[in-house]
C-alpha cells in the first residue's frame, strides 16, 4: 500500500495579503471566491477571461480587491505574493509556477495535481468564526467532501454565533480568570451549559445572562480542586474506544499514561494537553505505583483535569482500584471508564472466541507476571475440563506457564495462541501446543504486550481469522 503524504494542517491568516490566482476560467472564479471569502487581495492573472469569472468580480463590492492582469503568466507575477493557486487547464504553466513559487519559499496549490502542490486546501465547513476543515493530503477528494457532508449535518450554524460570542466575551474571561487552568475550566462548562443551549435556541439575551452567571460563580470560587478519569483506553485500536472515553480525554489538562497505551489512542487526547508517561516494564518501574497515586493526587489539588490513560480496562490487572482508593482517601473527585480489556478484544481480533458451546463453558484471567516463581498461581484451579485460560503479560514466563500446566494434568497437545500486540498493526499470533511453544516463541521473536490462551478454542483461530494487520499501513 502506497503511503500518503502528510501535511501539517494550519490556518493561514492572508487578510488584505496579496495572493496571486493563475487562470481565468470556471474553477479560477471558485478560487477567486475562496480567497476573497478570506481576507485576500488577488492578482488575477490570465490572458483570457470567462464570462464566470467576470460575473464574479462584477458581483463585488470592493472592486479594487482584485488587480486583473489580462496576460500570459511570467515570474515577475509573483511578486509581493504571500500565496499561489494555479487554476489553468494548461499543465505546463502550472509545472513552471509551482516550480516558481517553491523556489521562493511561496506557498503554492495546483488544483488537481498534488504532486504540484506545496499546500493543499481542505473541504470546509464554514461557520465563521468557527472553522473546519477535512483533508485526505490529495488522495481522495472525494471522501474529504463526504465526511465534510457528515459533520455538516452534526454542527448547526449556531456554532458560529457561538464562536462569536465567545470571542466578544474573551477578554472579560481573560481579566476575570487570569489563572488559565480555571478559565479552561469554565469555558469548558460554559460550552457545554446552558449558555451554550439558549444560544443555540436563538436566546442570545438569555446566553449572555447565562454566562455572566456562570462567570461570576468561578470568579469567586478561588480554591478550584480537579477532578481525575480513570480511563481504559482499550487494546490498542482507537476505534474500540468508548464515546465517553474520548470525550474526557479531550477535556483532560493532563495525560497521565503507561505503556499499554498504543500511540493511536493516545493521538485522540487533546492537542495541547501535558503529558507524562508513567509506564512500568517488565523489572523496570519508571515511576512506582504509590508515587504514580500521589500525582494524580497533586495535580487534582492543582486544579487540573486529569485523564490517568490505561491499556485495555483499569479495573483489570490495571491496578486502577489502588489509584482510586488514595483519590477517594484525599477527598478528589474522580470517573472511572471502562475499557475493552486485552482478553475480549485481542481474542476477537484473533479469530479466537474464549467461550464455544463445544470447546468451553468457562474462562479465566490470571497474570503472567510470575514475580515469585511460580508459587502465587492456583494451578489445579487453572486446570479444568472444558475452560479456557487468558495470562496476561506472561510472554517471559512462557517455558515456565507450559510446564506447570503440564505437570498438573493438561495434556501436552493442548492448543495455545500467543498474540502479540493485538489489534494493532503490529499484530502477530503464533500458534501452537504446550509442548511446542516455549521454542516456539523464541524462533518468533515476540515482543511484549503479549497476551496467552489456552484452550481447545484455539484451534478456532485459523477458521475465524479475520483481521488484517497490514490494513493499518
Amino acid at each position: 500500500m502506497t503511503e500518503s503524504k502528510s501535511y501539517l494542517p494550519i490556518f493561514y491568516n492572508i487578510k488584505d495579503k496579496r495572493c496571486l490566482l493563475v487562470g481565468g476560467g470556471t474553477v479560477a472564479a471558485r478560487k477567486l471566491e475562496f480567497l476573497l471569502d478570506a481576507g485576500a487581495r488577488v492578482k488575477l492573472v490570465s490572458p483570457k477571461l470567462s464570462d464566470k469569472i467576470k460575473d464574479s468580480i462584477d458581483e463585488l463590492s470592493d472592486s479594487s480587491r482584485v488587480e486583473i492582469i489580462e496576460k500570459e503568466y511570467e515570474e515577475s507575477c509573483l511578486d509581493g505574493c504571500v500565496l499561489v493557486i494555479s487554476a489553468t487547464d494548461n499543465k505546463k504553466v502550472n509545472e513552471v509556477v509551482s516550480q516558481h513559487a517553491q523556489s521562493k519559499a511561496i506557498p503554492v496549490n495546483v488544483v488537481d495535481d498534488p504532486s504540484l502542490c506545496s499546500f493543499i486546501v481542505p473541504s470546509i465547513i464554514d461557520r465563521k468564526p468557527v472553522q473546519v476543515a477535512v483533508s485526505t493530503g490529495g488522495s481522495s477528494p472525494v471522501l474529504a467532501r463526504l465526511l465534510r457532508s457528515k459533520l455538516e449535518s452534526i454542527i448547526p450554524s449556531a456554532y458560529g454565533r457561538l464562536g462569536e460570542l465567545c470571542e466578544k466575551h474573551r477578554e472579560q474571561v481573560k481579566q476575570a480568570l487570569p489563572d488559565v487552568n480555571t478559565r479552561r475550566a469554565f469555558w469548558e462548562k460554559a460550552l457545554d451549559g446552558l449558555f451554550a443551549e439558549y444560544v443555540f435556541a436563538h436566546k442570545d439575551d438569555l446566553a449572555e445572562r447565562a454566562l455572566q452567571a456562570e462567570l461570576k460563580v468561578f470568579a469567586n470560587n478561588k480554591q478550584s480542586i480537579g477532578e481525575v478519569y480513570l480511563v481504559g483506553g482499550g487494546p490498542g485500536d482507537p476505534d474500540l474506544l468508548t464515546f465517553r472515553a474520548l470525550r474526557l480525554m479531550q477535556k483532560a489538562d493532563v495525560i497521565v499514561h503507561d505503556r499499554l497505551v498504543s500511540k493511536e489512542v493516545l493521538d485522540m487526547c487533546r492537542r495541547d494537553a501535558e503529558r507524562i508517561y508513567v509506564g512500568k516494564e517488565r523489572d523496570n518501574h519508571t515511576v512506582p505505583q504509590e508515587d504514580i497515586n500521589h500525582l494524580l493526587v497533586r495535580l487534582a489539588k492543582e486544579g487540573k483535569t486529569v485523564c490517568r490513560l490505561k491499556g485495555g480496562d483499569p479495573f483489570v490487572f490495571g491496578r486502577g482500584g489502588e489509584e482510586i482508593d488514595t483519590l477517594a482517601e484525599q477527598g478528589i473527585n474522580f470517573q472511572v471508564v471502562p475499557g475493552v480489556t486485552a482478553a475480549i478484544g485481542i481474542s476477537s481480533y484473533a479469530g479466537i472466541p474464549l467461550t464455544h458451546r463445544d470447546y468451553a463453558q468457562s474462562v479465566i484471567f490470571v497474570t503472567g507476571h510470575l514475580k515469585d516463581g511460580t508459587t502465587n498461581i492456583n494451578w489445579t484451579a487453572l486446570v479444568q475440563p472444558k475452560q479456557t485460560i487468558v495470562f496476561y503479560m506472561g510472554l517471559h514466563g512462557i517455558s515456565i506457564i507450559c510446564k506447570e500446566l503440564i505437570a498438573h494434568g493438561m495434556a501436552t497437545t493442548t492448543p495455545i495462541a500467543m498474540i502479540q500486540q493485538g489489534t494493532t498493526k503490529n499484530q502477530k499470533v503464533v500458534t501452537g501446543t504446550l509442548e511446542s511453544m516455549p521454542e516456539k516463541v523464541k524462533q518468533a521473536k515476540l515482543k511484549p504486550p503479549t497476551l496467552i490462551i489456552v484452550g481447545e478454542v484455539v484451534a478456532l483461530h485459523k477458521k475465524l481469522s479475520w483481521f488484517d494487520p497490514s490494513s493499518f499501513q
